[in-house]
């Protein structure tokens, strides 16, 4: 299977665009809110320095609250209510913060209370508009075919046949069912001109070829063998998988399952980073991996003067690896090597006392500072400050079909020091327990993504870099 194909589902230039443009226009709306609650308040624009201070501080909360909640995720093909809800809770943690911080510092009595009422129903009233109107305006565009979702349907009878009409149905949900495979010989029809993909053995190549970006899984909950041979299928793929149970007739209790277009599903795999968790982990990349080269830039001057004289060759050494959703990047790092012939077909990790590597990339490996030319990676965009290391693509070719779940380190970027690295999984995995292992900690990462997690993995890095004996 080629993995440069497999990849997670990838964000339309529209939702980037909606996304983006919502929130801009949340910021906006507060400030804006407060001034227009002032012109009703007192029938002047002219804000006094108070008021303007308290809006600033309005402005600056907001991106803190608003960042930290559920606010901006994919709200496709679910209800206007539970959005709204979302963000009634996001305004009202906004402006009782506000109350608080006013309180403590003794700033409440500069403004008058009516007002500050009448910011915080005008914010609100302003934000529900805009997303009315960015709801009217992926309407309009789902429905002419733009920013879709390419899905599949796996199962046969009445319950595919309700998820492919109901999707057909609800074209503004944004999701397009392109075929149907089935789980039986001769149990998989065309449904409203869905044609039948095949069976289960024909999925995995399907979703690759065409970019499926979502599957859909209509098989009974007592039909387990079914469902692992989908999942065992997809092993690769970065595909979203959604189970779609059937729920009739049956009473659920402490179970949360997930709408869209009025389906109940459960997602059985998913990006662990979206919405505002993907917005946090973009921030956090791009102004850490900024201020991280201004310090370092002389250290990189001399280090790159330090390569050159050490063995005739270029500066960095670039290497082939498996970024997001199993596209090909390319990693840069310092050269520790003297030039040799290998290829990325045929990639031999360094081992103890290999003599292809020079004194001075000995100093550099040990140290970790032959990965500091990555942190341009991660303002490219192909890296993550922390992730799972990137692998060479010979080693993904040879790990993939040995160690379970492989691929799925493939979910989001791949970071310069990751959790395996921190918990002394570094260095040459020479056995196929330490790749097991080493996959293992980057798939608890996966799960349990946190910003605080990130910032833990970041100090014990910089502890420790100087300190690890598995790097040579």
């Amino acid at each position: 299977m080629n993995l440069d194909v497999g990849r997670l589902p990838v964000t339309n230039k529209y939702a980037v665009l909606f996304g983006w443009g919502l929130r801009v226009t949340d910021l906006l709306v507060v400030v804006a809110a407060g001034v227009f609650a002032y012109a009703v308040r007192f029938g002047s624009f002219d804000l006094p320095l108070e008021y303007i201070r308290c809006v600033v501080r309005g402005f600056v909360f907001a991106v803190l609250v608003f960042g930290s909640v559920p606010l901006y995720r994919s709200w496709r093909g679910r209800s206007l209510f539970g959005e709204l809800a979302t963000m009634a809770g996001a305004y009202a943690a906004l402006f009782a913060l506000l109350v608080l911080f006013s309180a403590a510092l003794k700033l409440s009595a500069e403004v008058s209370r009516l007002w500050a009422g009448g910011w915080a129903l005008a914010s609100f009233g302003g934000g529900a508009l805009a997303r009315l109107g960015v709801r009217h305006a992926t309407r309009w565009t789902r429905t002419r075919g733009m920013d879709l979702r390419n899905a599949v349907v796996v199962g046969g009878g009445r319950d595919a046949h309700h998820i492919i009409t109901t999707l057909q149905q609800h074209g503004w949900s944004g999701i397009r069912v392109t075929a149907c495979f089935r789980t039986e010989p001769d149990c998989c029809a065309s449904f409203d001109g869905v044609p039948c993909g095949g069976e289960i053995a024909d999925l995995a190549d399907y979703v690759e070829r065409e970019h499926i970006h979502q599957v859909w899984v209509a098989l009974p909950m007592r039909d387990q063998d079914r469902i692992r041979e989908v999942l065992d299928a997809l092993r690769h793929s970065t595909a979203d998988i959604k189970f779609v149970p059937d729920l009739f007739g049956m009473q659920l209790l402490n179970h949360s399952v997930q709408e869209i277009a009025g389906l109940p599903v459960i997602n059985l795999r998913a990006s662990p980073l979206e919405g505002e968790k993907r917005l946090l982990k973009a921030l956090e990349d791009r102004i850490g991996a900024l201020l991280i080269l201004v310090l370092v830039s002389p250290l990189l001057a001399l280090i790159a003067l330090g390569v050159r004289l050490s063995s005739p060759g270029p500066t960095l050494f670039r290497q082939k690896r498996h970024g997001l959703g199993g596209k090909v990047i390319e990693v840069w790092k310092f050269r520790t090597m003297r030039v040799h012939g290998e290829g990325d077909d045929n990639v031999r990790q360094a081992t103890r006392g290999d003599p292809r590597v020079t004194p001075f990339g000995s100093f550099l490996r040990r140290t970790s500072l032959d990965e500091l030319p990555q942190f341009f990676n991660v303002l490219q965009g192909t890296m993550s400050i922390v992730g799972p290391r990137p692998h060479a693509v010979a080693h993904n070719h040879q790990y993939k079909d040995v160690v379970d779940d492989y691929m799925q380190r493939h979910r989001v970027k791949p970071g310069i020091t990751g959790w395996a690295q921190v918990n002394g999984l570094r260095g040459e995995t020479d056995t196929l327990e330490k790749m097991r292992s080493r996959v293992e900690h980057d798939l608890y990462y996966l799960q349990n993504w946190s910003l605080l997690l990130d910032l833990r993995i970041i100090a014990r890095t910089a502890l420790t870099a100087f300190f690890h004996r598995n790097a040579y």
